[in-house]
């Protein structure tokens, strides 16, 4: 066990930058309230997650390779089989080749292109691999129904076990960080550290109003205005038009059929048996969750844990504050090297 981190609050962090696509990817890609009361509106026969249409995927994989334009070239590109399905990686590589390497877990329908703005600094730390979430619209195929939280846990420690690195520092954002903690929770091994920037389902329960409003954009054939005020909405009022991000983001959540398990609210018990140092940031303005107490919750269950809230953060906190989470960290690995 590593020596215990204590937890700190940054409480005022002023965005370095305001383009666009750093403002949504978190956030639009964080309908995660779908999975909770939308889904019961365009469920359908299938088992798995699919595209329910050939102009669909071809609709959806246009924006997302427009979307890849901004990321660098991936040194390598993997595609691991597990009892799921095929789990789609990338690697970049970076700096400190032999230590632990960052894996990058997006939100809800934003896959591998979200991390374009993050990838610059935290290719400075460490190589870097991000996935495409199974079960979720991306070059990831689901070929067997995800039916509980441990299912979730077991095709992730299938596809990871499978890197050569000995151990990883795993990296998610909003339904990632959850799908993170998860992993964490259920099959630690490999796991040196955990990252999650403003986890859902994590150390709070999803608020209300994030429910309610996911509705009318949980129907796909519902106009596409009702989607981009959802996403927008969830990133702190950003413009969310014409932008290749938005567009895959808004592609998937119409042409992509989700059939995943509600994700379960970790208990307290749950969180205290997570063997590993912990780097919880919070956005203060966040609209999934009171952000205030899922940083207390986490500050009282954590073993050993660095707890910070970004006070003006939305909940597309990845794209807002890139540089301040590549230092915040660096700061977290160095203290469990």
């Amino acid at each position: 066990m590593s020596t215990p981190v204590q937890p700190e609050e940054k409480s005022d962090v002023a965005p370095s930058r305001r383009r666009w696509p750093r403002r949504l990817l978190a956030g639009g890609a964080a309908i995660v309230a779908v999975g909770l009361v939308g889904w019961l509106a365009v469920r359908d026969a299938s088992p798995v997650g699919h595209f329910t249409s050939a102009a669909g995927h071809d609709r959806f994989f246009e924006a997302y390779d427009r979307a890849m334009r901004a990321m660098p070239t991936p040194d390598a590109t993997l595609d691991l089989r597990t009892d799921y399905g095929v789990v789609r990686m990338y690697r970049f590589d970076g700096a400190n080749p032999t230590a632990a390497p960052l894996i990058l877990l997006p939100g809800r329908s934003a896959a591998t292109p979200m991390w374009a703005d993050n990838l610059p600094a935290l290719r400075k730390l460490r190589t870097v691999y991000t996935i495409d979430l199974l079960g979720e619209p991306g070059k990831s195929i689901q070929t067997r129904p995800i039916e509980d939280d441990r299912d979730q846990a077991r095709w992730l420690h299938q596809a990871l076990k499978q890197l050569p690195d000995k151990q990883l520092h795993l990296f998610g954002v909003s339904i990632g960080g959850w799908t993170a903690t998860n992993l964490a929770i259920h099959e630690p091994e490999k796991i040196a550290g955990l990252i999650v920037l403003d986890p859902v389902m994590t150390f709070a329960p999803m608020s209300f109003q994030a429910v309610l409003r996911s509705i009318p954009a949980s129907v796909r054939w519902f106009p596409k205005s009702w989607r981009d005020s959802f996403n927008s909405w969830t990133a702190g009022g950003a413009p969310v038009e014409d932008v290749p991000v938005a567009d895959m983001i808004e592609s998937g959540m119409q042409t992509y059929a989700l059939h995943l398990p509600t994700p379960t609210e970790f208990g307290a018990d749950q969180l205290r048996s997570l063997p590993m140092p912990v780097l919880a940031i919070l956005a203060g303005k966040s609209v999934m969750h009171d952000a205030t107490a899922a940083a207390d919750h986490a500050r009282t269950t954590l073993r050993t844990a660095t707890v910070r809230v970004y006070a003006n953060a939305s909940h597309a906190i990845n794209g807002e504050y890139p540089t301040e989470i590549a230092a915040d960290t660096a700061t977290f690995l160095d203290t469990i090297r």
